[in-house]
């Protein structure tokens, strides 16, 4: 048996307590040791993929974790909170408070040290606009905040099939609004609110962004989709084995979008939206070179530059799609993690 089947073999899929430990444990042993453990890099378009990360992917693949996507839905939120706790960690933070937001329930996270006249981002998670809740990106709201300084406000929006397209934007804008009109009650500077998210939330805050204007100091988009109607060729290219699939996204896309809607509605599509010259908030925009979404972000951010929207693109080069949650074992996810936040604190 090698050390990779000795480390997977400790993995139960249903034991997040018994799991943790040992995938903690492959995820920082030294990176020799972890080259030696998966062999050859695996390399796209030059790029390199970490190895930290190749051992995660090789150490899910043989223990047996599947793709949210293949399950039920009810099942698959659990799959997916499941591995999201895995590789979250326990993040620390001054700290954290359940309220409600526009109807929706929500959780301030509250860094040490903050006054109670701090920036504010309005934060809305990922999984496919069918999965995710506060708790599945509790770890890395917890360390954006500490990390930043700034208030973080994840909000708990309506997810599909329950609640198909339009239902997650109208609740994300009206969150937003919200947390405008309750930033004293939050300890807020109203003129430093921003809004981000990644995966589906990158989606939501872009579409928030443009729907509220002036109101939006800053805009944090996290390998955002921006649009469900185009194969692009890094959709097309890393549509198997780098987490997130070809049949997620389609499970997603026609949950999310049933038949009938316009899949170029710019509430949905930012990527068909029309920018205005003025009045849109500056945006950081981060995308992972092994991500099926990667060319559609990076397009969007090219469309923001061209419309005049001040924008800075970052591609981490050898990190998947998620890398957000893997905050709490590895290295080079977290790096990247911490790297925003650092943007996050000098933007708002």
């Amino acid at each position: 048996m090698s050390i990779l089947d000795r480390v997977s073999s400790l993995i139960d899929p249903l034991l997040v307590p018994v799991k943790r430990p040992a995938f903690t444990a492959a995820l920082n042993l030294p990176a020799p040791v972890q080259r030696r453990l998966v062999g050859k890099p695996v390399t796209y378009d030059g790029q390199t993929l970490a190895v930290d990360t190749q051992i995660m992917l090789a150490l899910m693949k043989v223990s047996g974790e599947p793709d949210p996507s293949t399950l039920p839905i009810p099942k698959g939120r659990v799959a997916l909170l499941r591995q999201s706790q895995l590789g979250g960690g326990r993040q620390e933070i001054g700290s954290v408070r359940e309220l409600w937001a526009a109807g929706l329930k929500a959780r301030l996270y509250v860094p040490e040290g903050a006054s109670g006249n701090a920036p504010l981002l309005v934060f809305l998670h990922g999984g496919g606009f069918i999965f995710g809740d506060l708790d599945s990106h509790d770890a890395p709201c917890r360390l954006l905040a500490s990390e930043s300084g700034v208030k973080v406000l994840s909000i708990d929006y309506r997810l599909a099939p329950e609640s198909p397209f339009p239902a997650a934007y109208d609740d994300s804008v009206a969150a937003f609004r919200w947390a405008v009109e309750h930033a004293a009650e939050l300890g807020a500077d109203p003129a430093r609110i921003g809004v981000g998210g990644d995966s589906a939330g990158g989606n939501l805050a872009a579409g928030v962004a443009l729907a509220v204007g002036e109101d939006c100091a800053f805009q944090l988009l996290i390998y955002p989709v921006t649009q469900s109607e185009a194969n692009t060729r890094s959709r097309e290219d890393l549509s198997e084995g780098f987490y997130l699939t070809a049949d997620f996204i389609a499970a997603a896309t026609n949950n999310y979008l049933p038949e009938g809607i316009d899949r170029r509605d710019p509430r949905h599509a930012p990527l068909y939206a029309e920018i205005p010259a003025t009045g849109i908030a500056p945006a950081y925009v981060a995308t992972a070179g092994f991500d099926p979404l990667r060319d559609e972000g990076e397009a969007y951010a090219a469309k923001l530059d061209e419309a005049g929207v001040k924008v800075v693109h970052r591609r981490f080069d050898d990190q998947i799609h998620g890398f957000l949650n893997v905050v709490g074992a590895g290295r080079t996810a977290r790096a990247a993690v911490l790297e925003i936040a650092r943007v996050l604190k000098d933007n708002l």
